[in-house]
């Protein structure tokens, strides 16, 4: 598929889910079984909630020194039952700083569709199943919809921080996970890019400002924050809120936006937070340039 329309019109015509559209289309172009796909992503899967789990009882050990203990932080908050924005978002947000420290700490993770950007995917789904109980296969279909729309944003315009700031990484990621969770509470085709749209439009012009270059701060907290963008999205979607731009062109608008930020502003590590006072300390202590 070359549009999200055209996925939307396959869905209604076939009768068949996006993930089902999505399968068959990649079945075909990689000469493999869908039984096979289903076993690739099972893998991945697997990855996925590992690395959305492993921070949640202690901090990890990420190069730079930047972040570290945040999801540990999340889950024992989550206890206290005194959060404003809930359980199901605390927990989410846990997943997704897990994912993040383990990143940072070259563990091995899924890019989803980047590595800057791996928490928020599996943080909705992980959070979604434990709060819906959904079994690992409709997960995996769901999964099968994500790849699908971050495919679209990828062909269209970039996932790339370097190119097009974070809202190509954040907020596809943030797109993808939206549209995951509409198909996982059987929402239609519609819904699904609906959600997706709003996600994306949430996050527009996010620029990508790593201090010291390193994919700690502020990406660990926009991965919490993504996670969290993502499931209002999908839960504005279900409820009927419709998106005013259609999906395919919010992702061309992602895109000039994107085209239009100055080169310090794409991960370069010398604009927005990254070039900050404390941010360029920061720095200097890592590369050893405050002795």
């Amino acid at each position: 598929m070359n549009s999200a329309q055209e996925w939307i019109e396959k869905s209604k015509s076939m009768q068949l889910t996006l993930s089902e559209i999505y399968m068959e289309e990649q079945s075909k172009k990689l000469g493999q079984r869908k039984e096979d796909l289903l076993l690739e992503m099972e893998k991945r899967w697997a990855i996925m909630s590992s690395s959305a789990q492993k921070g949640l009882h202690g901090a990890l050990n990420p190069l730079g020194g930047i972040i570290g203990g945040e999801a540990f932080k999340m889950r024992e908050y989550r206890k206290h039952n005194k959060s404003y924005s809930g359980s199901s978002l605390v927990n989410a947000m846990a997943y997704a700083f897990s994912t993040s420290e383990y990143n940072a700490s070259m563990g091995k993770i899924c890019a989803a569709p980047t590595a800057g950007s791996a928490g928020i995917l599996p943080a909705a789904i992980l959070s979604a199943k434990e709060q819906h109980g959904f079994s690992d296969e409709v997960c995996l279909y769901a999964l099968f919809t994500a790849g699908g729309i971050g495919e679209l944003i990828a062909k269209t315009a970039t996932v790339s921080g370097a190119e097009g700031g974070c809202q190509a990484e954040c907020g596809s990621a943030a797109a993808m996970a939206a549209g995951a969770l509409v198909e996982l509470s059987g929402g239609s085709s519609e819904m699904v890019f609906h959600a997706a749209s709003i996600a994306l439009k949430n996050v527009m012009g996010l620029v990508c400002d790593p201090i010291a270059g390193l994919v700690e701060a502020p990406c660990s907290k926009r991965n919490a924050s993504g996670v969290v963008n993502a499931m209002i999205s999908a839960d504005m979607a279900l409820a009927g809120v419709e998106s005013v731009i259609p999906f395919d062109e919010v992702v061309l608008a992602m895109k000039e936006v994107g085209d239009r930020l100055d080169p310090d502003l794409r991960e370069t590590g010398k604009g927005g937070v990254a070039a900050t006072p404390t941010g360029q300390r920061i720095a200097d202590r890592i590369f050893g340039r405050d002795e």
